[in-house]
């Protein structure tokens, strides 16, 4: 089932790490009925396959992929413009734990011609945890396939939670942060290498100085207190498109907001 877009000339494409579907599923679906969202890559969703809510996206038009293997991490993507080749990790994405197990951490579609991959990079927790030498390895091996995926010529779009924070400005104290995950140099070369085998982070330009994440504690986010963590990231077929960019800092707000907000990108038809 496709619908096509109300807007013609114009794809918007969002990702939104939503911190459980299950306790938010009206929240997103009323989200992408107001902002006429066409693909949205969601993160956390917190639940197994069976479990994910598929029918009020469904009743609104919306296919979905989602991969979740239990109460932890989950991703998914959901398109009004179809979903085509789904795929549950990429190449050589390096598992977790005792058995190395492959988490529910990427998923790829072809929605309306672009590639879109809905990514939840690891945390990392503390630079001296395993976690983040596991955080290392992920982006290592996603560089790898973003450099295949940059040789094809296929209009692709890395989407997520990086629990990357680029640059010192995209916290709102670094001071803060000194000697924890997020903005340590090792996390950030590895950000770097994935956008040098061609890739374009998309939003930054349109959205100077706004975060997308703030933590629930400490009135974070009535101080403003946040970070910018979600990001979008394009191939150059998609670049070439983009005609703006937004954080939709409002739905942070009110009782049961996610702790992240949507970030959405705008691209414009192929010439």
């Amino acid at each position: 089932m496709s619908v096509v877009a109300d807007t013609v000339g114009v794809m918007r494409i969002a990702t939104w790490n939503v911190n459980s579907i299950r306790a938010r599923v009206d929240r997103v679906t009323s989200w992408l009925e107001r902002n006429d969202v066409d693909v949205l890559a969601m993160q956390e969703t917190k639940c197994k396959d069976a479990q994910f809510p598929h029918l009020p996206f469904e009743a609104i038009g919306y296919e979905v992929a989602h991969t979740g293997l239990s109460q932890w991490n989950g991703v998914a993507v959901v398109s009004r413009v179809g979903i085509e080749d789904v795929e549950t990790a990429f190449e050589a994405q390096p598992g977790w734990g005792e058995q190395l197990a492959t988490e529910a951490r990427a998923l790829g579609a072809t929605c309306g011609g672009v590639r879109v991959w809905s990514l939840y990079v690891p945390n990392g927790r503390t630079i001296v945890d395993p976690h983040y030498a596991y955080k290392l390895e992920w982006l290592a091996a996603l560089r790898a396939s973003a450099a295949s995926w940059i040789a094809s010529g296929t209009p692709t779009m890395l989407l997520g939670d990086w629990n990357i924070a680029p640059l010192d400005e995209d916290v709102w104290d670094r001071e803060f942060f000194e000697g924890s995950t997020h903005v340590t140099a090792p996390e950030r070369e590895a950000l770097a290498a994935i956008e040098a085998t061609g890739f374009t982070e998309l939003t930054r330009s349109y959205t100077p100085g706004e975060y997308t994440y703030w933590d629930y504690t400490q009135l974070r986010f009535p101080k403003r207190q946040g970070m910018r963590i979600d990001l979008a990231l394009g191939s150059p077929e998609v670049t070439a498109r983009v005609t703006g960019a937004r954080i939709d800092r409002e739905e942070r707000k009110g009782k049961g907001a996610s702790d992240h907000a949507p970030v959405v990108v705008e691209l414009a038809d192929p010439a």
